[in-house]
């Protein structure tokens, strides 16, 4: 028995051994594989291995590209200029070629030589790792470097070769470099002390950054003023926050689109909640105004708080000569365009209870729960901020930051001195041209 229980001991001796050493194995296979397979795929002579042996890590890389590094701060200008000196070298050595394809929308998936182009692309601008070596396959390698790529254009990040991307894609180095160039001035002259707590909102870029101790804790994307109506470059404080404003028409929007749509339609403004006031402030009837005169008439046309507001839940308001401020919209889908360039001046920002919450943080008792609750009320509210915030109106469109990612966009207003950098938003300007004022006017 008792050698019966000796022998049962070792062979569990043995088989906890056993169980252990397959235990250690199954857990440095992975890391072992890793290793050969990075081996095999860096093996000088794979050949067109790259479409089976693809690495995910690659599709990531978009991912990086958004954090939270603000353009603007004391080293901007040290970013830019290392990526100056990238792109100078570039330059140098001759560039990259241009991209030719047969026909847009070209993927994952596909083949042939443009590929191949693209790849050596990719590789020169550092969006493609050069050990992937330069197969004719659109393998997720070179999807993920088009993901990167479109992430640093401001682009849908896709992987797919449109129209916009060729175009951003074909642009030559040395243009871009005299864009970062043309934006390091500007960069230069906003490095200073910006405030602990601001807000920036970058043009080009459409879009609104909530800064605080050199971090970036909001990102909203914005629509800014179209080209024949730009918004004005800001230096100056937000005071004040209106939950459920009104919306006063400017009288060059009264004349030249309430008046005709009042007489196609003279229900317009009641349907819109528009009220018309006279100099004294009393209420008149829009039944008792003659349309059809030559002039349009004297007086103030307020459209009352709620969802078809022009304006919607909130405007932002801060210091300016121009009559600019920042607001909310109904018009939601506006935010999902690639062409955020439709507004008269004025900054309507996706999310703005978000901002409106970190602006009124140290404004008690302006909670986020208090804010939802007034705005549900659909009563008027102006709440005067206890702390002013800095507020910052640029015109960025190239910049670095401190991840070493050199991000461009399009030159919307034309300051850049490059035609070839505002070729895509020429297309969103002609789309524009002629359409209705909704920065200040509810559709009919």
């Amino acid at each position: 028995m008792s050698n019966k229980i000796e022998c049962d001991l070792i062979s569990r001796r043995k088989l906890l051994r056993s169980a252990l050493t397959l235990g250690a194995a199954g857990l440095a296979a992975p890391a072992l594989a890793q290793d050969a397979l990075q081996d095999m795929i860096a093996a000088p002579r794979r050949g067109a291995w790259d479409d089976q042996f693809d690495a995910n890590a690659a599709a990531r890389t978009a991912v990086n590209v958004i954090s939270n590094n603000p353009v603007l701060g004391p080293n901007s200008p040290a970013y830019i200029q290392q990526a100056i000196a990238q792109y100078q070298g570039i330059v140098a050595n001759g560039g990259w070629p241009t991209v030719q394809v047969q026909q847009y929308g070209m993927r994952i998936g596909a083949s042939g030589p443009a590929v191949q182009q693209l790849r050596q692309r990719l590789m020169i601008s550092g969006d493609l790792p050069r050990n992937v070596g330069m197969s004719d396959s659109f393998d997720s390698y070179v999807d993920g470097a088009v993901k990167r790529f479109q992430a640093r254009h401001g682009l849908p990040v896709d992987g797919v070769l449109g129209e916009f991307t060729l175009k951003a894609m074909n642009i030559p180095a040395q243009t871009r470099l005299m864009q970062l160039q043309t934006n390091l001035v500007r960069v230069q002259s906003m490095s200073g002390d910006l405030g602990v707590r601001h807000v920036m909102v970058n043009i080009p870029a459409a879009s609104v950054e909530a800064v605080e101790n050199e971090r970036v804790v909001l990102r909203n994307t914005a629509v800014v003023g179209r080209i024949e109506r730009q918004t004005h470059l800001v230096n100056s404080k937000i005071y004040e926050v209106i939950l459920n404003p009104y919306w006063t028409a400017p009288r060059s929007i009264v004349e030249k689109d309430i008046v005709p749509l009042m007489r196609k339609d003279p229900t317009y403004l009641t349907r819109n909640n528009i009220r018309l006031f006279d100099g004294k402030g009393q209420e008149v009837a829009p039944e008792t105004v003659d349309w059809n005169a030559p002039k349009a008439p004297n007086l103030m046309f307020r459209q009352d708080p709620g969802k078809i507001n022009a304006m919607a839940s909130t405007k932002i308001n801060f210091y300016n000569k121009n009559g600019e401020y920042m607001h909310d919209t109904p018009q939601q889908g506006l935010f999902n365009k690639l062409m955020r360039f439709e507004s008269s001046g004025c900054v309507r920002v996706q999310n703005v209870r978000d901002l409106v919450t970190w602006l009124l943080r140290d404004t008690p008792p302006w909670s986020r729960q208090e804010i939802e609750r007034v705005i549900a009320s659909r009563q008027n509210n102006p709440i005067k901020l206890a702390q002013e915030v800095p507020v910052y109106f640029v015109y960025i469109s190239s910049w670095s930051a401190k991840d070493g990612v050199v991000q461009f966009r399009d030159d919307i207003y034309q300051m850049d001195g490059a035609q070839e950098l505002a070729l895509q938003t020429k297309t969103g300007v002609e789309q524009n041209a002629g359409a209705i004022d909704d920065d200040f006017l509810p559709r009919n």
